[in-house]
């Protein structure tokens, strides 16, 4: 049964950081990219940052350019996102997502197949 969970969430002050992990278990997402996406409440689900399978190619949203880095471990089937100089508006439900194992590089909400249950991040002003 494929699985993935999200740690790191938390609440922090603005300005702040936090380094959200997705470990993926079940089987193997070497060949598969990874995306990290947020859900503020009343909006729809937005893509974050996305990473390639190789690790070579990322993706992220004009939003957070600057700020966020999404990495991963193949080996440990583990993806993260580090978040710095949080804002407020950061504030969302983060979920992690994994795409077919099809060496496709994908950045979109629909384009992903498997989903964690989501980490809360809270930023206050």
């Amino acid at each position: 049964q494929v699985q993935l969970v999200e740690s790191g969430g938390g609440l922090v002050q603005a300005g702040g950081s936090l380094r959200l992990s997705c470990a993926a278990s079940g089987r193997t997402f070497s060949s598969s990219a990874m995306g990290w996406f947020r859900q503020a409440p009343g909006k729809e689900r937005e893509s974050v940052a996305a990473i390639s399978w190789s690790g070579r190619t990322t993706y992220y949203a004009e939003s957070v350019k600057g700020r966020f880095t999404i990495s991963r471990d193949t080996a440990k089937n583990t993806v993260f996102l580090q978040m710095n100089s949080l804002k407020p508006e950061d504030t969302a439900v983060y979920y992690c997502a994994a795409s077919a194992p099809d060496y496709i590089f994908r950045t979109s909400v629909h384009e992903y197949d498997y989903w964690g249950q989501g980490t809360q991040v809270t930023v206050s002003s």
